[in-house]
């Protein structure tokens, strides 16, 4: 059930999520979580910079309440799920230039003032790394 991914910074999109808080797809019949995957692999492929950053698909992030969501972690540090988004350029590159800033901090809090506006409103949780609890 469990297949291994290389360790680093990462995004893991829910590809299942729905298109909105009122459609569960588009037109063509495809999930907003995997517009959203496809919307930050084209930007990679546009923005080198942006490929420090593993773009991953998993079905359901149990956030079900919510759409378009992504957990950005790495190895040792705070992880979050953030959710809400619409499945398109903006919001693929807020949340690909937060996982980057993200994956340079030291324990995963990038300060506010850094964070891309396009994430701010999107936090739902965060979570420790294992063996770790946040002083």
């Amino acid at each position: 059930m469990l297949t291994p991914v290389e360790p680093g910074p990462s995004v893991v999109v829910c590809n299942t999520c729905r298109l909105s808080a009122d459609a569960r797809e588009d037109g063509q019949g495809r999930r907003g979580g995997a517009l959203l995957a496809e919307a930050m692999r084209a930007l990679q492929a546009e923005d080198p910079a942006l490929q420090a950053v593993a773009v991953q698909e998993m079905a359901c992030l149990f956030a079900c309440q919510r759409h378009c969501t992504v957990h950005i972690r790495a190895p040792g540090k705070l992880g979050y799920v953030l959710g809400d988004f619409e499945p398109g350029e903006e919001a693929a590159r807020a949340i690909l230039d937060y996982a980057l800033r993200h994956g340079e901090s030291a324990e995963g809090q990038v300060p506010y003032r850094q964070w891309p506006e396009g994430v701010k409103g999107h936090f739902i949780t965060r979570t420790p790394p294992e063996g770790f609890l946040p002083a």
